[in-house]
C-alpha cells in the first residue's frame, strides 16, 4: 500500500515538472514574439500615415509607399484561396469518405503529408516549369496565386482529413440507420460538424502563403513596380474583366525584401512599416475566417 502511495506521488510530481516545463517553454516563445512585434512597431509606426499606404515604391524613401505591393497581396490571395480551398476540401472529402483503403490510397496519404514539409522554394522550381514554362501563364497573377495554391493543398487536405475524423461514428450510424446516403449524411452532418476544424486548416494554410516569398520570387514577382493591375469592372458589357489576372505585381514580403536590402537606414525603417501592414492583413484575414467559424459553430446544435 505504501509503495502505490509513493508510486502515485511520484507521477503527480512528474506530471507537474512537465507542466511547469510547457509552461515556461510557452511564454519564452511568447517573450520572444512579443519582442520582435514590438520592435517592428517602434520603427515602423513612425512612417505609417495614408500617403504611405497610396503611394508607389520610389528611390526616394520619403516618398516610397506600398501601394502596388498591398494591391498585389490582396489579389494574389484572392486567387490562391480560390483555387486553394475548395480543391483541397474536396481532396480531402474524397479521401476519407470516399476513396478505398489500399495500397495505392495509402502511397498518396503518405505523399501529400511529406508535402506538407516540402521547403517552399521547391513549390517555386515546380511552379516555373510547370505554370510559366509549360501553360504559359508567365509572371502574372494567377501564376502567383497558383503556386501558393499549391504551396498550401497538403495543409489543407491533412487538416480537413482530421477534421472530418474526429466526428463520432455514432453521428454516421444514426444517419445511415434513418435511410440518409453517404452524400446526405455527409452534407448534412459531417461537414457541417467539421467546419470548425477545415477552418482552421484554411487559416493555417493562408498565413503562411502570405509571407512566403521564395517562390514567388522564382516565378517572376517584380521587386520594383510603379502601376497597379487592370481593373476587374469595365464600363463595357459583360462590365467584368479578367485581364489583371495576366498582369505583373509584387507583394509585401518581397517589397519589405527589396527595402531592407537597401544600404540606407530609411528604407529600413519602410521595410518595418510594411511589415506591420502585413500583420494587420493577415490577423484580418485570421479574424474573418476564426468569425465565420465561430458563426458555424454556434449554429450546430449538438
Amino acid at each position: 500500500m505504501e509503495d502505490i502511495k509513493k508510486r502515485i506521488r511520484v507521477t503527480k510530481l512528474r506530471d507537474h515538472i512537465f507542466a511547469i516545463v510547457g509552461l515556461m517553454s510557452t511564454l519564452v516563445g511568447l517573450f520572444f514574439i512579443f519582442t520582435i512585434f514590438v520592435d517592428v512597431f517602434i520603427d515602423g509606426a513612425p512612417r505609417l500615415s495614408p500617403e504611405f499606404l497610396t503611394s508607389f515604391p520610389s528611390r526616394f524613401p520619403e516618398r516610397a509607399g506600398i501601394l502596388s505591393a498591398w494591391v498585389g497581396t490582396f489579389l494574389v490571395m484572392f486567387v490562391t484561396a480560390s483555387a486553394a480551398i475548395p480543391i483541397g476540401v474536396a481532396a480531402g472529402i474524397y479521401l476519407e469518405e470516399y476513396a478505398k483503403k489500399n495500397w495505392l490510397t495509402s502511397i498518396i496519404e503518405i505523399n501529400i503529408a511529406n508535402l506538407a514539409g516540402v521547403p517552399s522554394i521547391v513549390y517555386g522550381i515546380l511552379a516555373l516549369g510547370l505554370f510559366v514554362y509549360f501553360f504559359k501563364l508567365g509572371e502574372s497573377i494567377l501564376t502567383g496565386g497558383l503556386t501558393l495554391a499549391v504551396l498550401i493543398l497538403p495543409v489543407i487536405i491533412m487538416t480537413t482529413r482530421e477534421a472530418i475524423r474526429a466526428i463520432p461514428n455514432s453521428i454516421r450510424e444514426a444517419s445511415y440507420a434513418l435511410g440518409a446516403t453517404k452524400w446526405q449524411t455527409l452534407k448534412n452532418h459531417i461537414l457541417p460538424y467539421s467546419t470548425g476544424g477545415i477552418l482552421t486548416g484554411v487559416i493555417i494554410g493562408l498565413s503562411r502563403a502570405i509571407g512566403d516569398t521564395a517562390p514567388l520570387i522564382i516565378v517572376g514577382a517584380l521587386t520594383f513596380i510603379a502601376f497597379l493591375p487592370s481593373l476587374p469592372i469595365t464600363p463595357e458589357f459583360p462590365f467584368i474583366s479578367f485581364k489583371w489576372l495576366m498582369d505583373p505585381y509584387t507583394v509585401l514580403p518581397i517589397q519589405m525584401f527589396n527595402w531592407v536590402s537597401r544600404p540606407q537606414p530609411e528604407f529600413h525603417v519602410n521595410a518595418a512599416a510594411a511589415g506591420i501592414v502585413l500583420l494587420i492583413i493577415t490577423l484580418l484575414m485570421n479574424a474573418i475566417a476564426i468569425y465565420i467559424r465561430y458563426r458555424t459553430r454556434k449554429r450546430i446544435k449538438w
